[in-house]
């Protein structure tokens, strides 16, 4: 992953009661748009499982010793194995076989039932239930994963979709592109009401939001991402977490 810096204000949490109290104001008219992996979801612990799957399937010793800690480089995973204490040299011999090993676990239900909470993510979007607003996760994931993002967020105590005030929209299948899905979804969204915020980790997501909605507040996680060398929108904000 290429190295990126988030503009984080000091003032941060500001933006964060700004948008409760602008959501408060519209009440069930209000749009609050959430993405799921490294937005409400850390991820890692899904990520050092497949690792360790891995290690035990493959008899490495060193992998099964994988914990989330050692995704310090987002989604990195030759950055995880060296982190765990495999040499590079080595990490490089089974990258592309954990690669294949990981793209058939990572996209599943199952798997995705092991993702804990971004800090303060539960409160934060209790809160904005309770402002009346709809709450409306908009995700890259497909609608196979859909049985175990739902688990995971009631294991978080976060917000379950009822179909009305709490949706989930998820991608058709696995083959959908993430951009193209979430673009198609901005026009499903304008239906919905006033979209006030978008909250998302991915920068090219982030300003797409920040575009075709200016009048919404675009909220980039400074979590991780995917890689892609794609700089923040000034007119979106940088976040660290919900804890505010």
């Amino acid at each position: 992953m290429s190295e990126f810096h988030p503009r984080i204000a000091v003032d941060w949490p500001l933006t964060l009661e700004a948008i409760l109290a602008k959501a408060r104001l519209l009440g069930p008219k209000a749009v609050l748009v959430f993405d799921l992996d490294s937005t409400v979801f850390d991820n890692r612990p899904r990520q050092a499982r497949i690792v360790r799957e891995f290690g035990a399937a493959r008899g490495l010793e060193v992998l099964k010793r994988c914990q989330p800690f050692h995704f310090s480089s987002g989604w990195d995973l030759t950055a995880a194995m060296t982190g765990a204490g495999m040499p590079a040299a080595e990490a490089s011999t089974h990258y592309n076989e954990l690669k294949q090993f990981w793209g058939a676990r990572f996209f599943t239900s199952d798997y995705c039932r092991d993702d804990i909470e971004i800090l303060g993510a539960p409160r934060f979007l209790q809160a904005c239930v309770k402002t009346g607003a709809q709450v409306i996760y908009v995700t890259g994931r497909h609608e196979e994963m859909r049985a175990g993002s739902v688990a995971a967020l009631e294991k978080c105590g976060m917000p379950t979709p009822d179909g009305v005030s709490v949706k989930l929209m998820m991608k058709p299948t696995l083959r959908e592109n993430d951009d193209a899905y979430k673009r198609v979804a901005h026009a499903l969204l304008a239906e919905l009401g006033t979209l006030v915020a978008a909250f998302d980790n991915e920068p090219t997501h982030i300003n797409d939001y920040a575009t075709k909605f200016p009048q919404a507040v675009a909220v980039h996680l400074a979590t991780d991402h995917s890689g892609r060398e794609v700089l923040v929108d000034p007119r979106a904000v940088s976040v660290p977490h919900f804890a505010w």
